[in-house]
């Protein structure tokens, strides 16, 4: 099966500059809708949903073959190489901006850019390293997740999202995860939350911009000023929104960040290392 069919590849946007759209755990490319309007006339946009999610292809999913984060990365590289996208400027939200860092550093030549939002190399605190889950607690949400998966998902989802005085964003996220093929979600979240990729970041060439909310229960800020001490060539942003998922929940202002981030000269990048809005 082709790339473009298996993870239902979405192509728009009067532009010819590439910009690949990566959707967060549990979640769909619908969850860019309110984000992605705002560059459809200078970029060509991309969107996909990843294998057990959306209107992906769920058919070709074995865990053998989605054994790790890099299996995911290898899916976004193959639907790069079936669209022949070059100096790719890719947008991942949470696991899926991890997911782009392992994909170029797989193949740093397909891309230029890297929009990273909410992403965490590591979810469990080690020594000194905080990633805001003591070990114990990230076995107690799997375990939660196992036992009851309806359940987790509609308990954790409005933790998630935050933003408890909008409850609709919420049950929003908790429908996306009630859509999702239950037996991969598991299996996603697992590997998700069990990941590891702090060694991995030193590798990493791409210039990089890191958007962080001010305040986030997954990847809380101290997670965000690690990725930005440890990746060469990036920026932290740190926006006023707060939650997991600004893409939903403050459009506007990761729209501005994003944008800030494209319009840059190299000087300016030199002089800004870390923003706040």
């Amino acid at each position: 099966m082709d790339a473009i069919t298996r993870n239902n590849v979405k192509v728009r946007g009067r532009g010819t500059k590439p910009m690949l759209f990566a959707h967060g755990y549990g979640c769909d490319q619908n969850m860019w809708r309110y984000v992605t309007p705002a560059f459809e006339e200078d970029y060509q946009i991309i969107l996909f949903d990843h294998v057990g999610f959306g209107g992906a292809d769920t058919s070709v999913y074995t865990l053998d073959r989605y054994s790790s984060l890099q299996s995911y990365a290898v899916d976004i590289l193959e639907i790069c190489e079936e669209l022949d996208l070059k100096d790719v400027i890719f947008v991942g939200h949470s696991v899926s901006a991890m997911i782009g860092v392992l994909a170029a550093i797989i193949d740093p030549d397909k891309f230029s850019k890297l929009v990273l939002i909410g992403p965490s190399p590591c979810y469990i605190n080690d020594g000194e390293y905080e990633g805001g889950f003591t070990q114990e607690s990230i076995d107690g949400l799997l375990n939660f997740l196992d036992s009851d998966y309806l359940k987790w998902a509609s308990t954790m989802a409005p933790v998630i999202m935050g933003n408890p005085d909008r409850p609709h964003l919420g049950e929003e996220l908790a429908q996306s995860f009630c859509r999702s093929n239950e037996e991969v979600a598991k299996d996603f979240a697992r590997i998700t939350f069990l990941s590891d990729n702090r060694e991995d970041l030193a590798n990493l060439k791409t210039e990089s911009l890191i958007i962080q909310c001010s305040e986030d229960v997954i990847a809380p800020r101290v997670v965000g000023e690690y990725m930005h001490r440890h990746l060469p060539n990036s920026q932290l942003v740190v926006l006023n929104a707060t939650g997991h998922c600004p893409n939903l929940s403050a459009p506007e202002e990761t729209i501005a960040a994003i944008q800030t981030f494209l319009q840059q000269t190299p000087a300016v990048r030199e002089k800004e290392s870390s923003l706040n809005f």
